[in-house]
């Protein structure tokens, strides 16, 4: 059960980067930010928002250890952190910010508390 669960996580790592590595307009506009007139933006979409993403989902699973996926669990915690800081100090659109801050939290959750232990054994 751990590996599929681990397994689901690093699919919808991967699902999440490829939007913004493939389609960062979509994902811009899905993110409510707005272009410039410089494409600087999409580079940083595929860059931090899908690059980054789909290299993690697809080297998780090849590595295989707990300590690697309880680090993805990490990122995620952090990434929902930034999502309740933001709705405390920017107001943003809280259907979204829920939606996508859920989605991380839930990952998080997951993650560390499948992970961490057996991380924290092997140390």
């Amino acid at each position: 059960m751990l590996d599929l669960l681990n397994m689901t996580a690093a699919a919808l790592t991967i699902a999440f980067g490829a939007f913004g590595f493939l389609a960062p307009r979509y994902t811009a506009q899905a993110l409510d930010l707005a272009p410039t007139d410089s494409t600087m933006g999409l580079s940083e979409m595929r860059a931090s928002v899908g690059g980054l993403f789909v290299a993690s989902g697809v080297c998780l699973p090849l590595l295989d250890m707990p300590a690697a996926w309880a680090g993805l669990g990490i990122a995620y915690a952090g990434a929902a952190s930034g999502r309740v800081l933001s709705a405390l100090l920017d107001r943003p659109p809280m259907r979204k910010l829920v939606v996508f801050g859920g989605i991380e939290a839930a990952l998080a959750a997951w993650l560390l508390l499948a992970n961490l232990p057996l991380a924290l054994q092997s140390a």
